[in-house]
């Protein structure tokens, strides 16, 4: 097992570095020139100068990135060129915010789509397992942006229960940073509760076909046991994999609902860097994604192992 994970991390190393090279060379084709926008209408060349020469903009792009990593190894990620703030603080500010949203989602999708694909495999061809695809069906179609407008128009507009925007933190007040959090949440969790499902409904239907299963329904147990104790506990296999993924691309692709429940999270703050075309925050954000994303992948490959022993040799 342990040589599995160190073969893994091995691997984590240079995909990392690859990302951070993605990153900083594509980042170069925005649009526009972050030096004459933060000089402002005068533009005055000697200005300009000045905040090229400070954020080494003046240098060929080998020199920019050879400095830009190697900051990232001694944990500077840079500065902010336009709120003139360090990168690394900013992301621990939006970082929790978004984290706490993808958690809050992340249960929301676990909590219907496992129920709900139990159901529709043990209840296959009648009008559970045909509910059950169709809200996969409505999940899967359901634009984020589109369906947070409507809770918005019902619950915040129409009904008056729930905030419309923002975020409060827990530590200020719980009651009102659940009540901030909900909308969002089930907005995320919606898409990805669907795909839960169908992934739980196909394994479960493998499941209930293998030998152990009749073996155990040929002992005498209950029909209950069967599917809780011996089917479930399998099925689940890949869906802990799919859940690892999923939870980084939530992590990663919560911007749009940010955006629209004006949450000040990773989402909201890698948007305003693009917009503003601030280099240093764009690289710090996405090279921290990445990385989570990488982390998670490493996790669901060493938790499948853990629950499939063939996959350590």
């Amino acid at each position: 097992m342990r040589r599995y994970i160190l073969h893994r991390l091995a691997l984590l190393l240079p995909t990392l570095i690859l990302v951070s090279m993605l990153v900083f060379g594509l980042q170069q084709l925005l649009p526009g020139d972050p030096a004459l926008a933060l000089a402002g209408e005068q533009r005055d060349p000697e200005v300009v100068a000045f905040i090229r020469h400070r954020y080494h903009l003046d240098q060929p792009l080998p020199v920019q990135y050879a400095l830009w990593l190697g900051g990232v190894l001694e944990g500077d990620l840079g500065e902010s060129i336009r709120i003139q703030r360090p990168v690394l603080q900013l992301v621990a500010e939006k970082l929790p915010v978004t984290l706490e949203l993808t958690l809050f989602a992340m249960a929301i999708a676990l909590a219907i789509g496992i129920p709900a694909g139990v159901v529709a495999a043990v209840e296959r061809g009648t009008a559970w397992d045909l509910a059950a695809n169709a809200f996969a069906l409505w999940g899967l179609s359901t634009p984020n942006f589109w369906l947070g407008i409507l809770l918005i128009l019902l619950f915040s507009v129409d009904l008056g229960w729930l905030p419309a925007s923002g975020y409060v933190s827990p530590f200020e007040n719980l009651g009102r940073n659940l009540a901030t959090l909900i909308m969002p949440a089930f907005v995320l969790g919606n898409a990805l509760a669907a795909v839960i499902m169908r992934h739980t409904r196909s394994s479960m239907l493998h499941a209930l076909q293998s030998d152990y299963v009749r073996t155990a329904r040929a002992k005498g147990l209950s029909e209950m046991r069967v599917i809780l104790r011996h089917a479930l506990p399998n099925a689940l296999q890949p869906v802990i994999t799919l859940g690892a993924l999923e939870f980084g691309a939530l992590l990663s692709g919560a911007v749009l609902t940010e955006q629209v429940f004006t949450i000040p999270g990773f989402g909201k703050l890698i948007v305003d860097a693009v917009f503003n075309r601030d280099y240093a925050v764009v690289q710090g954000v996405v090279l921290v994604t990445a990385t989570f994303y990488s982390l998670l992948n490493l996790a669901a490959d060493v938790l499948y192992a853990v629950v499939n022993p063939r996959l350590r040799g």
